[in-house]
């Protein structure tokens, strides 16, 4: 079982920056591809960023590549999500989520096995 706990939204305006924080349980944290995904009232669960349990290996949302980083800390069992130059489009609740058994298409929701609550970013014009 493994548990995800997202903290960092918030309400910012256009042009601001925000890091979002995902701590997971488990031992091996380090073997997961971790995901984040956001979802807009009214729209489905779409895909943000994703990072291989390397480290290295990232996937993006095309509107958002450029603008938004993944990372994570195995040490801390945390993975982040940097969002710079947010825009209002940007505005949803944010998932975090674990692919523990690491399946090549990271892309789409049916990969992830466990998601946290979600918390809210609001980015106002």
């Amino acid at each position: 079982q493994v548990q995800l706990v997202e903290t960092g939204g918030g309400l910012v305006q256009a042009g601001d920056s925000l890091r979002l924080s995902c701590a997971a349980s488990g031992r091996t944290f380090g073997s997961y591809t971790m995901g984040w995904f956001r979802q807009a009232p009214g729209k489905e669960r779409e895909f943000v960023a994703a990072i291989k349990w390397n480290g290295v290996n990232t996937q993006y949302k095309d509107s958002v590549e450029g603008r938004f980083t993944i990372s994570r800390d195995s040490a801390k069992n945390t993975v982040y999500l940097q969002m710079n130059s947010l825009k209002p489009e940007d505005t949803a609740v944010y998932y975090c989520a674990a692919d523990t058994f690491n399946k090549p298409n990271t892309v789409i929701v049916e990969t992830y096995d466990y998601w946290g609550q979600g918390t809210q970013v609001t980015v106002s014009s």
